[in-house]
């Protein structure tokens, strides 16, 4: 317990410092990179401290670590090379003169919430299983979803530097299959550790995490943020697109009469 109260003053620091830095920088954007660093940290940090088999804390560390560090230098890219987000913009005008106070108390439990998915590590870091098919399955499934995750954000990448994608919604690759491929293989990457926890009596910690990684993606901050941003930015482009198009989990297209 001291070690996650430590954790847990460690990340409240670095999101303070990250504060500071949206003031010089005006975007808010940083605190979604900071976000995926802490996890990273927090892995490495339980899979040291952890009093599980060197393999599982291994993996933990490896996961959680190559996850965190893709994630982490492909929004640092993303915010340092675009204008702050819509979704913060749309904070900042609705908070209006107490914007950067209530940024504060927003980064702060952004801290909070990354420290309470560390959990999910410290489930996995102390299991004392050995090899065997499960973390055998964590892994395909971790595999699959880092190389899906990242396959997404190149073709969505890909899309926007073509000079006719302006005000048009991707279609192409993995986005023909799901409006946010981004999010369904970021969740099912989360889907790995309760596997990798299995044989532990804490893995029901590591499949809390996923159950409420599902719903922030899907019904809090996720979807709902992004779609409205779509919306605004590609008008009935982007209906259509909703109409035709799974919203998380890949599946074939639906056609639809006009």
């Amino acid at each position: 317990m001291i070690i996650a109260l430590g954790l847990l003053a460690v990340c409240m620091l670095v999101m303070l410092l990250t504060w500071y830095w949206q003031l010089y920088r005006n975007n808010a954007g940083w605190v979604d990179v900071v976000w995926s660093a802490l996890l990273g940290l927090l892995a490495v940090s339980y899979a040291v401290a952890g009093d599980g088999s060197d393999l599982l804390r291994w993996l933990t560390a490896l996961m959680g670590g190559v996850w965190s560090l893709r994630l982490t230098s492909h929004l640092a890219v993303r915010v340092a090379g675009e204008p702050e987000d819509g979704r913060y913009q749309a904070m900042r005008e609705h908070w209006g003169a107490q914007q950067q106070m209530k940024l504060l108390w927003f980064f702060q439990a952004q801290a909070l919430i990354a420290w309470l998915f560390g959990w999910v590590f410290w489930a996995t870091a102390n299991n004392a299983s050995g090899w065997s098919l499960w973390v055998l399955l964590a892994l395909l499934v971790w595999v699959i979803s880092i190389a899906g995750e990242n396959l997404a954000d190149r073709q969505l990448a890909a899309f926007k530097r073509r000079s006719d994608s302006r005000g048009k919604t991707c279609r192409e690759g993995l986005w023909r299959y799901s409006r946010h491929p981004n999010y369904f293989f970021e969740w099912l990457h989360w889907c790995s550790y309760p596997l990798l926890a299995i044989g532990s009596g804490h893995w029901w910690v590591a499949l809390l995490g996923t159950v409420v990684m599902f719903m922030f993606l899907y019904r809090v901050t996720g979807i709902p943020y992004t779609e409205q941003q779509a919306l605004k930015s590609r008008g009935d482009d982007y209906r259509r697109y909703q109409q035709t198009t799974s919203a998380f989990f890949p599946w074939p297209p639906k056609t639809v009469n006009e």
